[in-house]
């Protein structure tokens, strides 16, 4: 590094005025990785990661653009930093980078009524976003798992998807506009209008970016008046493949119920046993609206399934998956004990799903030996297509370097298994470390303009590096 550490720090602290820079031990410690399963297991069998050089967190936009502009001169890398509840590495930083954390940028800065919009900086939780909303008789529509952790910078950077977004639709859906910080510390912003034509929409440079194109610092999304009208279902069917032919049925015919989820037998068995027979799949629904459109579209779908040789099961599996959504204790049970447990979720198209899910099971169950169970089911649901949620479980050697190997060996069978017929890498959790090395091949020959617009904006390199492109590309 061209300056000394202690340099760095006391120039970056003159910088800003209202927020803060930290080398503490426990602040850097952390800041070292985020939720990143397999972290958390090298964590577990005795890995030390190496942490970042600091960490700031700016108060205001000004500061990130002073802090940036800084850092881009003395070409110093940076990795942006919000909740820290992404899964695939994506703001984990090395020893010689500055972490820009924006939580201390937390406040809610205008719900228009008559627009239906709110405006917030990025470092609100969503929790609190939807709590404020609910308290104005609306709702963001937004609930990914980590809605309690997941701040809106890092939603929207990382493509979001919510459990109600055959609903709602995904952050992509509900983002208006936004006000960003480039590499070179230029505040640059896109207004919020309902929809535009004037060439290509430029959101997207900053959708699924993953802190590699600037530094999300407002957003600008929708917002719905609250439901009064609510429907719940629950059909045992017969297996995955009739499951989604049941769902691209009713989604073709026109019915979007807010939740779709189509779980697997694993999963059926794991926890809906008392509602199914062994080895059959369960299908969750839920609809909601303005009163009437709940019932009417419940009972049009209720047809279409028990058609598709659904079996009714009442709404008590509903209010069981509503109470226990979001619980995450198992995932830090089993990582604590160095056990792999982790999801891969990709999207396919209709014609490609079903074959890719038995697939990717049979593969992993060929491919990676210390697989222990493999499971998958469906909860976003398209037109075109859905996603499959795998989620694995395997058991390495207690040793930080065949929990490496055996975390890989999953990745790749289950990400080639992918490629090979069409399907998309990656539907919600963003590319991070994790999946970067693919990226290449999901985009093909498009993949030269991810590279010429990453050149244009970051010419010195210095954002999240191997975040969303493989680190030796630009």
């Amino acid at each position: 590094m061209k300056i000394q550490t202690e340099s760095i720090v006391k120039e970056l602290a003159s910088l800003i005025e209202k927020g803060t820079v930290s080398q503490d031990i426990q602040v850097l410690k952390d800041h070292d990785t985020d939720m990143w399963p397999l972290r958390m297991v090298e964590k577990a069998v005795g890995k030390e990661l190496q942490g970042p050089l600091c960490v700031v967190k700016p108060a205001t936009t000004e500061e990130v653009s002073k802090v940036l502009a800084y850092l881009n001169e003395h070409k110093i890398s940076v990795v942006p930093y919000g909740g820290g509840s992404g899964v695939t590495g994506g703001s984990e930083p090395d020893c010689e980078s500055v972490i820009i954390d924006v939580g201390h940028m937390n406040s809610i800065l205008d719900l228009n009524e008559d627009n239906l919009t709110v405006t917030a900086q990025p470092g609100v939780v969503l929790r609190d976003l939807e709590t404020y909303l609910e308290s104005n008789g609306y709702t963001g529509g937004h609930f990914p798992q980590s809605i309690d952790l997941a701040q809106l910078g890092g939603l929207v950077a990382t493509r979001s998807s919510g459990q109600y977004s055959t609903k709602y639709g995904n952050i992509e859906d509900l983002l208006l506009g936004l006000e960003a910080v480039l590499p070179d510390g230029e505040v640059i912003r896109i207004k919020d209008v309902p929809r535009r034509s004037v060439g290509p929409d430029l959101r997207h440079i900053f959708l699924g970016s993953e802190g590699t194109m600037g530094i999300i610092t407002e957003v600008t999304l929708k917002v719905f008046e609250k439901s009064t009208d609510r429907w719940l279902g629950a059909y045992a069917i017969k297996d995955m493949e009739q499951g989604l032919k049941i769902i691209q049925r009713f989604i073709r015919t026109g019915w979007n119920p807010a939740v779709t989820r189509l779980h697997d037998a694993v999963e059926a068995e794991r926890s809906y046993s008392n509602f199914i027979e062994e080895g059959e799949s369960i299908l969750l629904l839920l609809s909601e609206g303005p009163e009437g459109y709940a019932q009417t579209e419940g009972t049009a779908i209720d047809k279409i399934v028990q058609a598709g040789g659904g079996r009714a099961l009442g709404d008590k599996p509903l209010i069981q998956w509503l109470e226990k959504r979001n619980n995450t204790k198992e995932l830090e049970e089993y990582t604590s004990q160095g056990i792999i447990v982790d999801t891969i979720e990709i999207s396919a198209n209709w014609s490609d799903v079903a074959v890719i899910y038995e697939e990717v099971l049979a593969n992993l169950k060929r491919d990676v030996p210390e697989v222990m169970v493999a499971s998958g089911h469906s909860s976003h649901s398209y037109d075109q297509g859905t996603n499959i949620y795998f989620m694995l479980g395997a058991m390495p050697k207690r040793n930080v370097e065949d929990v490496s190997r055996v975390y890989k060996a999953m990745w790749q069978s289950v990400i080639e298994t992918t490629l090979s017929h069409n399907g998309s890498i990656c539907h919600h959790h963003g590319i991070g470390k994790v999946r970067a090395q693919w990226v290449p091949s999901e985009l093909g020959s498009s993949y030269q303009i991810l590279e010429k617009v990453k050149m244009s904006l970051d010419p010195n390199g210095i954002m999240n590096k191997g975040t969303l492109m493989p680190q030796n590309e630009k």
